[in-house]
């Protein structure tokens, strides 16, 4: 392979490369119960169709899903309280061990083709009305970023990977217009208040963000794998926004 590409594509390439050949010799097979599929799937349609959809009544800002009959949008208790940058997180899953296994799996054992099957999961999160002018206005993906340090010790960047797979399903454009300026703490193990601080000042636009200000479409896309309390894709669409996003919605595989 040449050695002037970047070493995260020639990770990719290889990786690909890897488990393409892997099928040949091993069959692929199906994460959750094991049965053979063909190669390019992660999940039976069995197990896929039973991995829980988010359907209403959900939080119109969250995504946290309600049990019981509640016609009218809604707002959850937490989200009342706050405001945010974004206009609203649509979630494609709710919490499911499975679905949050084979996200763990991705990000830390560098299974990286399972963000197949979770981008075309997410993919679904654009069946939601509100993301229908985002989808003819071809609003850009955007995935959340790593810090560079992070990026290099994981090989690569799991949002980005599911937006690509987003953006093969739905033919939006997808640009890296965020970078992380300075390493956080994992945000696991903190309170909101907590995070909020810790992510302050954490995102900057780049040079491809900002040459998308002022072309139309105004708004774009935020993509992650999981929300838990926002705070995150909170602090990056208020990047967006101030570097002159005028619309930002969010899009995650699964609400944690």
């Amino acid at each position: 392979m040449n050695e002037m590409l970047p070493r995260e594509i020639q990770t990719r390439f290889w990786q690909q490369w890897l488990s393409r050949t892997l099928d040949l010799i091993y069959p692929s097979h199906c994460e959750i119960c094991g049965e053979n599929l063909s190669a390019g799937r992660a999940l039976c349609n069995v197990c896929d169709a039973d991995l829980p959809r988010l359907s209403k009544p959900f939080c119109e800002k969250c995504g946290e899903p309600f049990p019981g009959k509640i016609e009218e949008d809604f707002a959850c208790p937490n989200c009342s309280k706050l405001k945010f940058s974004f206009e609203f997180c649509r979630p494609a899953m709710v919490r499911d061990d499975r679905t949050l296994e084979m996200i763990h799996r991705l990000k830390y054992s560098r299974e990286l083709h399972l963000a197949e099957d979770l981008g075309r999961l997410a993919v679904e999160a654009f069946s939601d009305p509100r993301l229908a002018l985002a989808l003819k206005e071809k609003w850009p993906l955007v995935p959340v970023p790593l810090h560079w340090r992070r990026r290099q010790h994981r090989h690569f960047n799991q949002a980005e990977e599911i937006s690509r797979v987003i953006a093969q399903h739905t033919d939006l454009p997808m640009i890296k217009a965020l970078k992380r300026s300075h390493a956080t703490e994992h945000q696991t193990r903190l309170t909101r208040v907590q995070r909020l601080e810790n992510l302050r000042g954490a995102f900057t636009i780049t040079s491809a963000g900002q040459r998308q200000i002022g072309k139309s479409p105004v708004g774009a896309i935020l993509v992650d794998d999981v929300l838990t309390t926002g705070s995150t894709v909170d602090e990056c669409a208020k990047t967006l926004r101030r570097a002159g996003f005028q619309k930002v919605a969010v899009i995650t595989v699964m609400r944690g």
